[in-house]
């Protein structure tokens, strides 16, 4: 009798331990198939050239500028180039003086709007007063726009014309002929 409640015990013990290994087994195949399925729909979401550029709002920080919120889709009619960025980028430090010589020339047409990625709003300010920049500078202090556009690596820069499409995106720095270039082809 002995002997045979020892089996039973030992019976028990094996059927707990299936039990719980099979709930473990099940567990971590959910977790697997629940990764699986939200990087695909993450792929998804990174927009492309012909995609309607996604709206934003953030505050403008540039104090040349009147604007306090700006709005992607208050631009809708104009041109706009949608430049990601840094104070620390080097490239991105090159290109800024060739959008402020541009900035005048087309802004009836084309409106630059910089979406800035640093920290600390004053590192922003110094950066716009050495720079004398007039142009909207937005400030993604939770990088909700930057994950939103998928940017990587700094400059990065979208075109997006007057009916809201994205016509372009440029990863790296623009010259002084290549950003009038693009200016053109969304100019309405």
């Amino acid at each position: 009798m002995v002997l045979d409640e020892a089996r039973k015990n030992k019976q028990n013990k094996m059927k707990k331990r299936f039990i719980f290994r099979t709930i473990v087994l099940a567990i971590l195949l959910a977790a697997v198939v629940f990764a699986l399925v939200t990087n695909l729909n993450k792929d998804k979401e990174i927009y492309q050239v012909g995609d309607k550029a996604p709206d934003f709002e953030l505050v403008q920080i540039n104090k040349n500028n009147d604007v306090e919120k700006i709005r992607l889709s208050d631009f809708e009619g104009k041109g706009v180039m949608l430049n990601f960025w840094a104070t620390y980028c080097k490239p991105c430090e090159a290109e800024m003086p060739y959008m402020e010589e541009l900035y005048p020339k087309y802004k009836d047409d084309v409106e630059i709007v910089t979406v800035n990625l640093d920290t600390s709003e004053l590192v922003i300010h110094q950066f716009i007063d050495k720079y004398d920049l007039t142009f909207p500078v937005v400030h993604d202090t939770k990088s909700e726009v930057m994950d939103l556009y998928s940017v990587g690596p700094i400059p990065s820069t979208f075109f997006i014309n007057p009916e809201g499409e994205i016509v372009e995106r440029v990863a790296g720095a623009l010259t002084l002929d290549t950003l009038e270039e693009h200016f053109k082809e969304i100019q309405p």
